[in-house]
Order: C-alpha cells, then structure tokens, then sequence
C-alpha cells in the first residue's frame, strides 16, 4: 500500500469516526466519549500525514509512534462503545475493524524502520 493509499484510508476512517459519533447520546458521558474519539480518530490521518513528511528514520518512527498511540485509543473507545451498546454492533464493528487493520499497518510498518535502524 503506497502512502497516498494509506493517507486516503486514514481520512476515510476519520470521516467514519466523525459519522459515528453524530449517533452517540447527547448526555454527559455520550459528549465525553464523543470528544475523546473524535479527537484520537481524526488524528491519526492528520499525523499519518506528518509521518510521511519526516526528514530521517528516527523521526518517522517518532510520529509513527503517536499515530499508533492515537489509533489504540480510539480503538479503546470504540471498544467502550460496544460494551455501551448505544450504537448498531454491525457499525461498530467495522470501524473497529478499520482501526485494527490500520494499527496493525503503523506497527508493521514502524518495527521495519527500526529493525532498518538497528542494522546501519
């Protein structure tokens, strides 16, 4: 998968996100949750995109780094999500799917670079 792939992917999971928590309940917890995964899973494009700016190997994983943590904690919340049961499992599910697919992609990619780094 190329980086402009992969910057395509992310934006769409983002836009998943941000369909996703229009749904969830205009209650206290509903707007924490909303906000939390709103913000995790909107930035892991924006800081897909830094990483395929970075000027060396050790900076690429640095941003690769954050984009990992991000995508694990909106995965978290999706996952909190589903034990709430205030949105259809089937939605649910695929944008968990999603996100596991692509943090799967991050730590693939970042073991790589530094397995790359600690042969030079």
């Amino acid at each position: 998968m190329t980086s402009e792939e992969l910057k395509a992917r992310t934006k769409k999971f983002s836009l998943m996100v941000i369909d996703m928590v229009e749904k969830l309940p205009n209650t206290i917890s509903g707007r924490a949750i909303a906000n939390q995964i709103v913000r995790s899973g909107t930035s892991v494009g924006a800081n897909y995109r830094a990483v395929c700016r970075a000027r060396s190997d050790r900076e690429f994983i640095s941003k690769m780094s954050i984009v990992i943590e991000e995508a694990d904690e909106t995965l978290f919340w999706i996952e909190i999500l589903q034990e709430k049961k205030w949105i259809d499992c089937s939605h649910l599910d695929l944008i968990w799917k999603e996100g596991n697919e692509l943090t799967a992609i991050f730590v693939s990619t970042a073991k790589s670079i530094k397995s790359r780094l600690n042969k030079s």
